[in-house]
């Protein structure tokens, strides 16, 4: 690969949350050039979106340069906001077809500005129906929440 050429890289992420609002919990699992990494964390009191959209920031964040990245998410709310309602929300300033304040406008800003530092492909996956890489990012959702409860009780 040459030092122009972008590195290519997987990721796959998932949020998890106990109670919608609750503990919630992102991971993320990295794949490129034959090499993983995983990352995982939580929050004590949030929403499942805002740990679905967590994972992706952290992900993305995780990025070193810009990257080729093919990011898979179990999330429709993701997937579809990224692809499909970001562009009319910022032509209405971040307001809803409906002139309602986007939910979650502090995390979508991050992600819209992360997303325009790499080329992200955007994929969806439906969540535990067996998809190896996605439970595994499910799994690491789930221990973020463990662990930081657990650092919560100590």
């Amino acid at each position: 690969m040459s030092k122009t050429e972008k590195p290519e890289v997987h990721a796959w992420t998932d949020g998890a949350c106990r109670g919608n609002p609750g503990p919630g919990g992102w991971g993320v699992l990295l794949r490129c050039r034959g090499q993983e990494r995983t990352l995982h964390g939580g929050e004590p009191h949030t929403t499942n979106n805002r740990m679905e959209l967590t994972a992706a920031i952290r992900a993305l964040e995780a990025l070193e340069r810009p990257c080729v990245v093919h990011l898979t998410t179990d999330s429709q709310y993701v997937r579809k906001g990224i692809s499909e309602w970001m562009a009319g929300w910022k032509r209405r300033g971040w307001r809803t077809a409906a002139k309602k304040p986007v939910l979650n406008e502090d995390l979508w800003r991050r992600l819209d500005t992360l997303n325009q530092q790499h080329e992200v492909h955007w994929h969806w996956v439906r969540g535990h129906s067996g998809h190896e890489e996605n439970e595994r990012a499910d799994q690491l959702a789930n221990r973020g929440i463990d662990e930081m409860q657990e650092a919560r009780a100590t």
